[in-house]
């Protein structure tokens, strides 16, 4: 599949905005058929653009108050080592982004806790398991954006 033209791109606009469409009410504000609508979105999946449907939870209300951005630097760069880290990491639930990064640093964690407290179980279970260079938490104050819609 070539880049999404204007109108996947109004279907996958759409579906950010309502992830519960019905195809009929979906193809009505892109303005397409029922049938041309359901081809672009099976295209759209085939080729991994569109890659499934997730509820948006408020995580305040579910009781996950504190979002702590954590910086990770490390002396080893293995891929032994690298492949250790992301199983270590990824095993945590409470680590709900992961990326590895150019500059002073080498990963950033996204942390959704309860609480400090709750954060610091997590950061025990990172400095626990594999040897780190240094390990900076960032805790957020208020997020002003968060899980906006790509804009496509």
């Amino acid at each position: 599949m070539s880049a999404p033209d204007h109108l996947d791109r109004a279907i996958l606009q759409a579906l950010q905005q309502d992830g519960t469409l019905s195809q009929r009410d979906l193809a009505e504000r892109v303005g397409l058929s029922q049938t041309a609508c359901a081809r672009r979105l099976h295209a759209l999946r085939e080729a991994g653009v569109l890659t499934g449907t997730r509820a948006v939870i408020d995580a305040g209300r579910a009781g996950l108050t504190l979002t702590v951005f954590v910086m990770i630097r490390t002396r080893h760069h293995s891929r032994d080592w690298l492949a250790e880290f992301r199983r270590m990491v990824l095993a945590i639930p409470e680590v709900i982004d992961f990326y590895r990064i150019a500059g002073d640093y080498d990963y950033m964690l996204k942390v959704v806790a309860a609480d400090m407290n709750d954060y610091d179980r997590v950061y025990q279970r990172l400095i626990e398991r594999m040897e780190l260079d240094t390990v900076t938490s960032v805790i957020t104050m208020e997020a002003i954006a968060d899980q906006r819609p790509l804009p496509v």
